[in-house]
């Protein structure tokens, strides 16, 4: 039952990190992170990113622009930048960490402490690139909550709404953190196996030399 369930969360947790990085890495290059229709110009919506800006027209179709300026940018789009890459970063480097920790993988199959070192290593690497998306993600929501509901824009002025990259961004972050929580578990699980193990085999051992020391006295 043990060794199910310690496979069960290994295949779980390394299935929903590879997961949430490949959205963690669309949500990063994707150009739709804000939307924006023009109620004068129907045919006529924008979409922003953290490397492009794009105009969907219905005669033309989708045109974007690179934008020419990191320092030109918001706050929110230039720290954005910084943690999407590093989120990137980091969840590659766990799936390569987690991996030859897994117990599919003989690599170091006689060493299971250090398998189980890896595992717990790629799981807080998952958490890190989780957070890493969920943080720019949301602070990009919450300031387009806040121009959203600005008084002190006039209501003829077109708002900026919610792109289907932040809820890509969300479901990646918590991919992550799900399957990282999930590898941990299964390192922590898989040690107390080989421990009750030991413990069974010390508990054999005592009692053999009981019987021995019995029947050496009772020679005597």
């Amino acid at each position: 039952m043990a060794l199910v369930f310690r496979t069960v969360a290994q295949f779980t947790g390394i299935s929903l990190s590879l997961l949430g990085w490949v959205l963690s890495c669309l949500t990063n290059y994707l150009p739709q992170w804000k939307n924006l229709n023009l109620d004068l110009n129907e045919m006529e919506n924008w979409t922003l990113g953290l490397w492009q800006a794009c105009v969907i027209q219905e005669e033309v179709g989708r045109q974007c622009k690179d934008f020419d300026s990191f320092l030109a940018l918001p706050a929110e789009l230039r720290i954005a930048r910084i943690l999407m890459f590093l989120s990137n970063g980091l969840g590659l480097v766990g799936l390569l960490v987690s991996s030859f920790g897994l117990d599919c993988l003989r690599i170091g199959e006689t060493r299971r402490g250090h398998k189980k070192g890896l595992l717990i290593l790629g799981g807080i690497l998952f958490w890190a690139a989780g957070v890493a998306v969920l943080a720019p993600v949301s602070w990009v929501a919450y300031q387009t909550v806040q121009e959203f509901w600005d008084e002190t824009v006039p209501e003829i002025v077109p708002r900026w709404e919610f792109g289907d990259a932040l809820f890509l961004g969300w479901f990646a972050g918590f991919s992550l953190l799900l399957g990282g929580g999930l590898l941990d578990c299964a390192a922590c699980f898989s040690q107390a196996a080989p421990a009750s193990g030991h413990h069974a085999v010390a508990e054999t051992r005592y009692h053999c030399e009981h019987r021995q020391m019995n029947k050496a006295h009772r020679k005597i």
